[in-house]
């Protein structure tokens, strides 16, 4: 399929169990940090997080509890959404799935929008931070998914074969060349294999400069690389945070590859 460009399109989400979500994240994370703090912690961030991604390499950006706050209040709620939105634009409830490995999971948005899109899937978990797993595991439970966690460097932990589903969403950006190399092998090879796989990045082509490389292979493969821009609502928590740390979200934005056979 050839790459192509959708803007503006509508997305609405209307889920009791993301709503129940959020609120969950708000007590969750609030229990021990103020509002004011949570947003400087946003604000810094999202300097880190945005114009400084080679930082994340070893994820040092979330270093202490207001980051992860923020990380998980904020960013994560809008990864959640976008894979959500991206996935009812491919459709990814037509294809069953039972089993589903989250690359890269940090709070584990990826992996429980695309899990609460099919439903019956079990999720796989997989990052080096033992916070994120935690998170994660917490975000699969509050969606009642059935969910295991893995530490581990997702770019060279062998794939369990029984994976017929891979999401990788916001991780290869942080990865180094050589990782980056790695990954791309292991996730050509597993879509050749049949198995589903869906990469998720930023829009912005400073801060993925690989995607001219990676795009084009999975093209080939018989996938698709496409650009997203999504106008919606964003949830309270969202706005509200979002706001005080003088952050403007109108929309979201992403570039995904999907191959499937």
């Amino acid at each position: 399929m050839t790459n192509q460009f959708v803007e503006d399109a509508r997305f609405s989400m209307s889920d009791a169990t993301f709503d129940r979500w959020m609120t969950a994240l708000e007590a969750r994370h609030l229990s021990n940090l103020t509002v004011s703090e949570v947003t400087r912690a946003l604000r810094a961030l999202s300097s880190g997080y945005v114009e400084r991604r080679d930082r994340l390499a070893d994820r040092s950006a979330l270093d202490g509890a207001g980051k992860r706050a923020a990380y998980a209040m904020y960013y994560s709620p809008l990864h959640f959404l976008a894979v959500r939105a991206i996935g009812a634009e491919l459709n990814l409830a037509a294809r069953p799935v039972r089993r589903l490995a989250d690359l890269g999971c940090g709070a584990g948005a990826a992996g429980a929008a695309w899990g609460s899109l099919v439903g019956s899937a079990s999720v796989l978990a997989i990052d080096t931070i033992p916070w994120a797993l935690a998170e994660a595991a917490f975000t699969y439970a509050t969606f009642a998914l059935d969910a295991s966690t893995r530490r581990g460097d997702a770019a060279r932990l062998t794939l369990p074969r029984s994976a017929d589903a891979i999401v990788a969403g916001w991780l290869v950006n942080e990865l180094d060349e050589s990782s980056r190399d790695a990954l791309l092998t292991r996730l050509l090879r597993a879509a050749e294999q049949g198995v589903a796989v869906l990469i998720v990045e930023p829009i912005a082509t400073r801060v993925s400069p690989w995607w001219s490389d990676w795009a084009p292979r999975f093209v080939d493969a018989g996938g698709r690389a496409d650009e997203w821009r999504f106008r919606l609502t964003l949830p309270e928590l969202c706005r509200r945070l979002g706001s005080a740390a003088g952050l403007r979200q109108d929309a979201l934005t992403a570039r995904s590859i999907y191959a499937a056979r």
